[in-house]
């Protein structure tokens, strides 16, 4: 963070700022842009890309920027232009934005699996750094699209500010102090698997946000997503399907004994969640001391007696902290989170409802399914429906409510990029199938 704000300041007094662009103009990015168009004099977010233009204009207006400084460009030499007058660019062309030589690198804020991999895989092989503020994509095909980001020399990263980000920078502070991180944690402060678009409305409305995406906050799916891609950047598991998911109102700093220590060292670690506790919205970490005397110091610190000891982020700032994303991948070529290499931890597919034969499963945070985290061999071996492919599948049968959904449970939508990609990622990444299967 200290070492990001200077060079920010370093290209701000250069007249050299960074310049991105971005995929997206729905709730999160209009905060983005915000952030980045008032108060961070080293960037600039040069160009927004969206299905619906007008939406891309607002993002800017409310901002504050005057309508005769947005452009709406078609080409990348119409963008160019646009950049090089200081102007800002609105597109619903993605392919505009990856070719542009001037964009440094680009952020992926849609929140939609199969857009957002059809953007992502296009920056890549533009050699586009890119930043994800999706973790439904990266969930799903992460692992896949790091070895492609990999080949083509560019950088694929989640993001500060949302909690895995913020769950990794304390991982990586831990265990920068010499200590074994056992459990990386998220506070949650509503869990309820069968709310809807319905149920969330005027909580969507409150804030302008779109029910859905509310709903997949309150019904576990959003948080199943944020964990996977924690335990696919760190080698950490679930304990359990679903994850053990506490309730507790108190402070995290006093559930240090409610986890079982020797299962969590068997399983390298896990990833988990709890309702309800305190400090809310942060994320907590607990780790284990490497000797007598490690301990005897974090004592006098006033950490405890252990063998457990917590740490914890109050809060998690979401588009405050997006930004720094971008200046450290290019910056830096430093990555937030991002897969270590084979996936460890999936989302499964479930019934929210009683689903029945010839229905077609509806989207993320809808009325039809909700996800659940479960390690990434079990649901090869039983040959779970990624929730992150849900959307589009026509069911062959019925399922009953809290059931997980298999592949011979649906038939699956053609010509999709993001079931190729998943198609690729799961025989790059096979695992070892019991006897008879």
């Amino acid at each position: 963070m200290l070492i990001v704000d200077t060079a920010l300041q370093a290209r701000a007094e250069a007249g050299n700022p960074v310049r991105f662009g971005m995929f997206g103009a729905g709730f999160m990015g209009k905060g983005l842009a915000n952030q980045v168009v008032n108060y961070m004099p080293g960037m600039r977010l040069v160009a927004i890309c969206n299905r619906t233009l007008e939406a891309a204009i607002e993002t800017y207006t409310v901002c504050g920027v005057s309508r005769d400084d947005i452009v709406t460009v078609a080409s990348v030499g119409e963008l160019e232009d646009a950049i090089a007058q200081n102007k800002y660019a609105v597109t619903a062309d993605p392919l505009v934005l990856c070719q542009s030589e001037s964009i440094e690198a680009l952020v992926e804020a849609t929140g939609h699996v199969e857009y957002g991999a059809k953007v992502t895989l296009m920056a890549i092989e533009n050699k586009k750094h890119i930043v994800l503020m999706n973790a439904e994509l990266d969930g799903t095909v992460g692992p896949i699209l790091k070895e492609y980001a990999d080949r083509a020399g560019v950088i694929i990263t989640g993001c500060d500010g949302d909690q895995p980000g913020v769950e990794i920078n304390l991982y990586r502070f831990v265990k920068s102090i010499g200590l074994k991180p056992l459990l990386c944690g998220n506070i949650k402060g509503l869990q309820d698997r069968y709310r809807n678009p319905t149920t969330q409305a005027s909580f969507a409305k409150q804030w302008g946000q779109t029910p859905h995406m509310v709903t997949s906050f309150a019904d576990g799916t959003k948080i199943s997503f944020e964990q996977a891609i924690v335990a696919n950047a760190t080698g950490m598991k679930v304990a359990q399907r679903g994850m053990i998911g506490l309730e507790y109102r108190g402070h995290v700093d006093d559930m240090v004994g409610m986890y079982d220590i020797d299962q969590m060292r068997s399983l390298g670690g896990i990833v988990e969640y709890v309702v309800g506790g305190q400090p809310s919205p942060g994320v907590y970490v607990f780790a284990e001391a490497q000797d007598d005397l490690q301990k005897h110091y974090l004592k006098y610190g006033k950490l405890g007696d252990g063998p457990i000891y917590s740490f914890y982020v109050p809060y998690h700032l979401t588009i405050y902290e997006v930004p720094l994303s971008v200046a450290r991948a290019v910056l830096f070529n430093d990555v937030v989170i991002a897969p270590l290499g084979a996936p460890v931890v999936d989302v499964a597919t479930t019934a929210k409802i009683d689903l029945k034969a010839g229905e077609t499963l509806d989207g993320l945070g809808w009325y039809m399914t909700y996800g659940q985290c479960e390690n990434y061999d079990t649901v090869r071996t039983e040959n779970l429906l990624p929730m992150g492919l849900a959307e589009g599948c026509r069911l062959k049968r019925d399922v009953p409510k809290d059931q997980v959904l298999t592949y011979d449970d649906v038939e699956l939508p053609t010509d999709t990029l993001s079931h190729k990609l998943r198609a690729e990622q799961d025989a790059r990444f096979p695992v070892r199938m019991p006897v008879g299967v």
